[in-house]
């Protein structure tokens, strides 16, 4: 690539509107054009870069058995309302009818077309196992697509889809794509970690994260001090120190506090600690109100809230609502006397004399004990906390961020049960498939590899996902001797099959240098006055230091490196 003769430019200045590290630095370096709100084109280098990762995928899913296909982006709805799931989707699917006034969506995810493809083969017991996989767009209409490339509306995606007779072969169908997966996030040289998931609209048996940790990530990663534990925060158990409180039973008392409501505020005015409160949260689940109860330092978990009661729609009640439930203002709320259900924190079963709303504008109730309220339900309804007990181990727990690049899915029957994906048995009996489930999100992993791979300069990319691996640098295009050097190493570079740009733009050195370092090439060869010498000079970008190398030599040094 000659950059006098490519389309390429970069931007000097930071971006106003992208607010993570790899978000401004894929659009400073030209890679990638933001158009809309979560929407980006791919200019040459970034195409470059999707492509390799695409390759790395697309050559570990293919030693893994699986057979690439191409879904439509065009779908119809009337798929996902036989499968349930387009009242799931809401409002995050983009919509349009056609001009019969046929409605469709713009594919948000593919696993019932997959299910469709499957039926013209799956017929009988012997046209198992078998697995599909495509690499394409989906579109999702988010609600705030932000941080650059990890959460936008229009994105790549791998997914695949295994196929087999019952759970036990399923269960190695996904060990071989589990595996597979493993190798990707290496060979792209990602720092990640397997985290147990939530499996959401997804749905299934079974669903585990590969989270490639950074600072910015969306998702709070729990992991053990003492052992392997990792899981997504949304589905991490908490368990309690089951210590005898011997505090003696107060009597109930209510008492005046008039203008507080937070919890930080009545712990001030009553001059108690938060692990003294008692946080009485109305929550309309599934259009029925529930009061759930946590402690006064802890916060409810709303995942594990939907799962408990089996819902699809967790969200906090209106203040309208809240105020007509308990008779009093925000932040008054209390379990004594309401007439709702109440769902209330495992961790409140070891309290006592603890602190809660009076249902009572400017009051509260103190010394109350669990026998003052009648709990419907009492389960695992909190967030996890860094130094709280690990669920297997009892070490301690600290938290890590993450972007999910890739999860995979223990399906089950799920979607070939609603979809009526059968097959005959051995005994000529109908049976429901079992399947599979893989996603990797493309444009998140190149956004994750650059929030892991940068400094002050810019992109830092690793060598096997680099746009190119090699930049020459022509100092002067007027010196002879300096231009047929040049020339000679980029025909020959290429030649040897190693991706190199010919940096020969008219322009000062220190553009070219500072450019070469945003965009992140791995080694840079400078052709300058030294070739009267016999040298040019060669840097890893990686590195700080550079090093003099003959002409004669270089062309090994860098093979060493690159290959």
């Amino acid at each position: 690539m000659r950059l006098s003769e490519s389309f390429f430019y970069t931007l000097r200045e930071d971006l106003k509107d992208e607010e993570s590290v790899s978000g401004n630095l894929l659009v400073k370096s030209g890679m990638f054009k933001k158009v809309g709100n979560g929407i980006y084109m791919k200019l040459p280098l970034g195409q470059k870069v999707v492509d390799n990762v695409k390759n790395i995928i697309r050559k570990h899913m293919n030693e893994a058995g699986a057979k690439e296909v191409t879904m439509p982006l065009l779908l119809p709805i009337d798929v996902f309302q036989k499968s349930g799931r387009y009242e799931l989707f809401g409002p995050s699917i983009f919509q349009l009818n056609d001009r019969y006034n046929r409605p469709y969506a713009l594919g948000p995810t593919h696993e019932e077309f997959f299910v469709v493809a499957a039926m013209m083969k799956s017929k009988s017991y012997k046209d198992f196992p078998y697995t599909l996989y495509q690499i394409g767009n989906k579109y999702r209409d988010e609600i705030r697509p932000r941080l650059g490339l990890i959460r936008t509306r229009e994105f790549t995606m791998k997914d695949a889809y295994s196929f087999d007779i019952n759970q036990e072969k399923s269960d190695k169908s996904y060990q071989k794509q589990y595996e597979a997966y493993h190798k990707i996030c290496q060979e792209i040289g990602l720092n990640y970690v397997v985290v147990r998931a939530d499996t959401g609209i997804m749905g299934g048996l079974l669903s585990e994260e590969f989270q490639a940790v950074t600072d910015v990530g969306e998702d709070i990663l729990v992991l053990c001090d003492s052992c392997d534990y990792a899981s997504n925060i949304e589905v991490s158990k908490c368990i309690d120190e089951e210590n005898e409180n011997n505090e003696e039973k107060l009597k109930l008392e209510k008492v005046h506090t008039p203008n507080v409501g937070t919890i930080e505020e009545v712990s001030n005015f009553l001059n108690e600690n938060a692990d003294k409160f008692v946080k009485t949260l109305i929550y309309k689940i599934d259009g029925k109100f529930y009061a759930c109860l946590v402690a006064g330092n802890k916060e409810i978990n709303e995942v594990k809230l939907g799962k408990l009661l089996n819902a699809k729609q967790v969200e906090l009640a209106e203040a309208e609502d809240v105020i007509k439930i308990t008779n009093a203002n925000i932040g008054f709320a209390g379990p004594i006397g309401l007439k709702i259900p109440i769902i209330m924190d495992n961790g409140i079963k070891y309290m006592k004399n603890f602190i809660v709303g009076a249902n009572e504008t400017d009051y509260h109730y103190k010394n109350v004990n669990i026998d003052d309220f009648k709990p419907e339900i009492i389960a695992d309804i909190r967030n996890i906390q860094e130094g709280d007990l690990c669920p297997e181990c009892k070490g301690h727990i600290h938290f890590k961020k993450g972007i999910e690049v890739g999860n995979t899915f223990k399906l089950g029957t799920k979607y070939s049960s609603s979809l009526g994906l059968n097959y005959l048995d051995e005994n000529n009996e109908l049976k429901p498939v079992v399947m599979g489930s893989y996603g990797i999100g493309v444009e998140r992993m190149v956004a994750a590899v650059v929030e892991q791979n940068h400094d002050e300069k810019g992109i830092i990319w690793p060598m096997n996902i680099a746009p190119y691996k090699v930049c020459i640098v022509l100092i002067s295009g007027k010196d002879e001797k300096q231009k047929q050097v040049a020339e000679q190493l980029y025909t020959e570079l290429i030649n040897m099959g190693i991706e190199t740009i010919l940096d020969d733009r008219d322009e000062r050195p220190g553009v070219k240098f500072n450019d070469m370092d945003l965009i992140g090439i791995p080694l840079r060869l400078t052709v300058g006055k030294k070739v009267e010498e016999g040298l040019v000079e060669l840097k890893q970008r990686k590195e700080t230091e550079s090093q003099l190398v003959t002409i004669e030599n270089v062309k090994d040094e860098i093979r060493k490196i690159c290959c």
